[in-house]
Parts: structure tokens; sequence; C-alpha cells
């Protein structure tokens, strides 16, 4: 197997869920090399041990797992110059450096793009900030759930009337990761054309919006947000939600609603509705849409979610179950198209993870590392890839330096 990325080395300088990108970088054969600070690690690290996930008497962090498989591990203080010393070191062995340090610090820490490109003129130098680089608040302190809220999508979460609402997961967190792995892999692109590498900036913001693009361009063409709509009421009956027999929701997702009118009908029991005139075509339902709704409610709750996909799917109906996490795990989809990963952890067993769901003909991004432990690597980079001798190693350590 031979994914796009082997051969390339990356150094990863960021925390929290910013170390998505990085990983996913390793997902595709890079050999990432996480710098942690010395004695901390991490803040997710420290911040995770707080709230363990307890499985029995084995405790784990997910969040740490999930963003940092892949990569091996050194810790070092970028607060003294030696530790300065070993990172340029490592930049001038390196194809790309990447971090989501608030760009006051870099300087202090010997990180910015002017030292870094000295010691490595073709260095890919990206960084993940949360607000963009420009404007009154490039360095504004954030996470995750503040740039939710600023780029909109709270707002359209839920019903009318409903008050902003929190999607879980990171995912302003997990798009900015994405469009930096996406820089990066387009800058080293560009290199291979040019020779010459060069910065890379995405942020969370700007990934955001990109992400909800629809809607921003609601407003930018036709000064109107994109409106919510009560489950009860939606305009379209076929583009909503119901709750099955067994408590199991499915979705529908037919905008071409009169296509699929009759076989609807048929497939429900419907057939003293189909000809009925409060439903005789999409315009029309839209505005009996309420009872429209209440009688496919009653309809779906007489049989469980499994018979009605079945059903459905011989018609080749717009149908997807709407999955708990834990029914993602049973779907046989996910499996087939390699979405989630298994490997042998040393500590745990046998893990399963998710890895960037890319396919490159046969190859198929894998879970080669698991997340290391803090500094797990550190000897073993100093001495392979910088060439240091044992004394140079455990003088570094007598000095605190890693």
């Amino acid at each position: 197997m031979t994914l796009p990325l082997e051969g390339y080395r990356v150094l990863d300088l960021t925390s929290w869920f910013q170390s998505v990108a990085p990983r996913m970088l390793g997902d595709l054969g890079a050999e990432v090399i996480k710098i942690e600070p010395r004695g901390t690690g991490e803040p997710m690290r420290g911040a995770m041990t707080q709230v363990r996930f307890e499985m029995g008497e084995v405790q784990r962090l997910p969040p740490m797992e999930h963003a940092n498989f892949n990569k091996k591990d050194l810790s070092l203080d970028l607060t003294k110059a030696k530790g300065r010393e070993v990172l340029w070191k490592l930049v001038e062995k390196s194809d790309v450096i990447v971090h989501n340090v608030r760009k006051k610090a870099t300087k202090k820490l010997g990180i910015d793009y002017d030292t870094l490109s000295r010691h490595n003129p073709r260095l890919i130098y990206a960084v993940s900030t949360a607000w963009g680089s420009k404007g009154p608040s490039p360095d504004a302190p954030s996470y995750d759930r503040l740039v939710m809220a600023r780029s909109g999508i709270m707002s359209i979460m839920g019903a009318p009337g409903t008050p902003p609402a929190y999607l879980n997961g990171a995912i302003a967190d997990h798009m900015g990761a994405t469009m930096t792995a996406l820089g990066i892999v387009l800058a080293i692109l560009k290199r291979e054309r040019t020779g010459k590498g060069q910065e890379v900036e995405a942020s969370l913001l700007g990934s955001m919006i990109h992400l909800l693009g629809m809607n921003v361009d609601h407003v930018t063409l036709i000064n109107k947000e994109v409106p919510r709509h009560a489950r009860t009421n939606t305009p379209n009956p076929f583009w909503n939600e119901y709750r099955c027999k067994d408590d199991k929701w499915l979705t529908l997702g037919m905008l071409q609603a009169d296509r699929y009118w009759h076989p609807m009908c048929e497939i429900l029991g419907l057939q003293h509705i189909e000809k009925d005139p409060r439903f005789e075509d999409i315009f029309v339902r839209k505005l009996h849409s309420a009872e429209c709704i209440e009688i496919l409610d009653e309809a779906f709750a007489t049989r469980p979610r499994a018979e009605w996909l079945e059903m459905m799917g011989k018609e080749d109906i717009v149908v997807a179950p709407v999955n708990s996490f834990f029914d993602l795990m049973e779907d046989p989809q996910v499996w087939a198209n390699d979405y989630i990963g298994e490997y042998e952890d040393p500590r745990f067993g046998k893990t399963r993870m998710t890895v960037t769901p890319l396919r490159f003909g046969d190859d198929v991004p894998s879970i080669r590392l698991p997340a290391p432990e803090y500094g797990e690597h550190t000897e073993m980079i100093l001495n392979e890839i910088l060439g240091m001798d044992w004394d140079e190693i455990i003088k570094l350590k007598e000095e605190e330096v890693i």
C-alpha cells in the first residue's frame, strides 16, 4: 500500500482538536511528530484527565486518541534556547510544520515563519487560527463553541423560536482542521512545481462560513435568511423526520415530492388520501402540510423502522435512518467503506477509530500508530532523526529541555 504523503515529515505543534489536521496527514501516509510542551503536555491532555471516560477498569481519553493517532511524540521546552535549537534542527529535516499558537507567542517561541523558513526555505508553514490573521481580533482567544456562535450555525439549529443551540462534537474545530490539511496538501503540490515553501493559513471562522455557504449566500444574494421550520409544519412533508413503532426515527429527503406521492401512498397504506384535493401536488400540500404530516406520523407509527426501510428501499424511495452513534456502529455501509478503522492498541487491545474518509484505488488510509503517550518517542526522534548520541540526550534531560 502506498499512500499519497508517504515520505513526507510533518512537525505538529497543534493543540486541542486542531491536532486533527496533522493527524489527517498521518492517515495519508506522512510521518507526523507531535511536539508537546515539556512537563505539561498539550492542554487537551491535561484537561481530559479531569473528565476521564471510564470503561470498567480501563480509563481512556477518546478526544486525545481521536486527534493524535498515526503520530510519534516528542516532549520539548521551547521556552529554552536549546529546545528551540532542537526544533530548528527538526525543521531542517521536515517538510511541514503546523500549529495553532496565537501570533503574539510565535516569535517568543521561535516558531514564526521568518525564523523557521531561514532554516528550511522549502518548509510548508501552516497556521490554523480561530478568527483569521487580519481584522480587529485576530489573536482573540477562542474555542469551538465561540466559533460555532459567531459563524451563525447556532442560530439555525432547532425549530423557530427556540434558543440558540450548540451542536456537540467540535464541528468548527474539525472543519478548521480539515481546511488546514487541505491547504497543506495544496502547498506541497505547489512546492513540487516551484521548489519553494510558503505560509498557509486556515481559520475556524472561515471554514465554518464555507460549510454554511448556502445559508450565507442567501443573505449576500437576496438579503434573506434560510428559514427554520418546525417538524410538524414543514412546507414539504416528504422532507422531514418520522418516528416509527420502535421509537426509532427515519428521514425522508424527497425534494421532487410529486414523483414519490403515489408509491409512498401505496407503501404506507394511504391510498385513500392519494387523490385528496388537499394533497394533490406539492404546492397544495404546502398549504396543508400540518394535516399531511399528522397523517404520515400515524402511518409511520404502525411499523418498526427496519420494515419501513426495507419496503421503501425496494421502491427506490429517498430515505435514511436517523442513526444514533450506536446505530452507526451497526451500519454495514460504514464498515464496507472503511470509514472506521480497526487496529490493535498495545494498551487497550482491539480498537476502532474513525479515519480520513478517502480512497486511492485500493489504498485506504489506516491507523498505523495508536495515539502516543506523552513524550513516548523523544529519545528515538533525537537519536534516529537528528543523530544525537546518548550523552547529548542525557544532557538535554538533565537541563530539562526534554
